[in-house]
């Protein structure tokens, strides 16, 4: 029969009250924290998943802000061609109104007064910002792009056009909106007011529409309707597939947003405390602890001097 000191029965009893302890304690700990896990060792698997959550939450987050700003630019964009669009249409309508033949030169002179006011309202138009960034000078959207010498009178010197346009960047403005997925979100200058050298550049056609009527040549005005019509069809098919673009990229911002909510629903499932469970074992945790504490003072409160009374 094995020998039962007095020393091994107190280390046993302070053995369980520490093990009743620390287990009260990593109930308190999730009471507290509203979290089951709140260390490596307490769910060595959950953890890793735990971290693989959060990981994914966060490039998750990461991507939604990406979205947001693709908004943006895309909204953008279309209210931008909008304006542009409307200005190339009352363009074509006071070239048409030239073009009857019937105008004496101080009607045509008053024409080409607003045309010039146009232009100058198209290169307002052609360096928008957004979020001070010019959003028709690609991935130099810092520096202003249309930038024209002035004429005597105040107004822009488009002359010289292609010695402004060649300084101006065509290159993508890409945001990466989910896994391996990224999308231009900019469209070029090139693309909506067309080359320097192109017959349909919106300020080529103005220029020569311009001189035209300061010269009384109705014919070469009307010469133009055919490259405002060009032009127009392209800014419209621009603006169409910015529409695209944006219809895409909604589907997207839904998509992320689904995957946020399952992904914190894992991340929750994984981390967070069942305060209705935990409340009860708490409680019974509680009770063992004090159960190991009554125990402990009944056997060691018996000494030698007990014995001998």
């Amino acid at each position: 029969m094995q020998r039962i000191t007095n020393n091994m029965l107190s280390s046993q009893l302070l053995l369980n009250i520490n093990r009743n302890s620390v287990k009260m304690s990593d109930m308190q700990t999730q009471m507290a924290t509203g979290r089951k896990i709140n260390k490596p060792s307490d769910d060595p698997v959950g953890i890793t998943y735990s971290l693989r959550y959060r990981s994914e939450l966060s490039s998750n987050e990461q991507y939604q802000k990406n979205v947001d700003s693709s908004v943006s630019w895309l909204d953008y964009n279309d209210t931008v061609m909008s304006q542009a669009g409307d200005v190339v249409q009352r363009i074509r309508e006071l070239t048409v109104q030239a073009g009857t033949g019937t105008n004496p030169q101080s009607s045509l002179d008053s024409i080409n007064e607003e045309i010039g006011e146009l232009k100058e309202q198209l290169i307002d138009i052609a360096n928008s910002t957004l979020n001070g960034k010019y959003v028709f000078n690609g991935q130099k959207y810092t520096d202003k792009p249309f930038v024209f010498p002035k004429n005597e009178d105040g107004t822009s010197n488009t002359d010289d056009l292609k010695t402004v346009m060649d300084q101006i960047d065509q290159g993508p403005v890409n945001y990466t909106v989910s896994a391996g997925v990224s999308m231009t979100v900019n469209i070029t200058s090139n693309d909506v007011f067309g080359n320097a050298e192109d017959q349909d550049n919106i300020f080529n056609i103005i220029n020569n529409i311009s001189t035209a009527l300061a010269k009384g040549d109705i014919s070469s005005v009307s010469a133009q309707l055919d490259n405002i019509d060009t032009r127009s069809d392209k800014m419209l098919s621009v603006r169409a597939e910015v529409g695209a673009k944006t219809n895409r990229i909604e589907l997207l911002q839904n998509r992320l947003s689904d995957m946020e909510t399952n992904l914190t629903d894992l991340q929750s499932k994984t981390e967070d405390a069942d305060y209705a469970q935990l409340i009860m074992n708490s409680q019974i945790q509680e009770n063992i602890y004090n159960a190991s504490l009554s125990a402990g003072a009944k056997i060691i409160s018996p000494s030698l001097a007990d014995f001998l009374k």
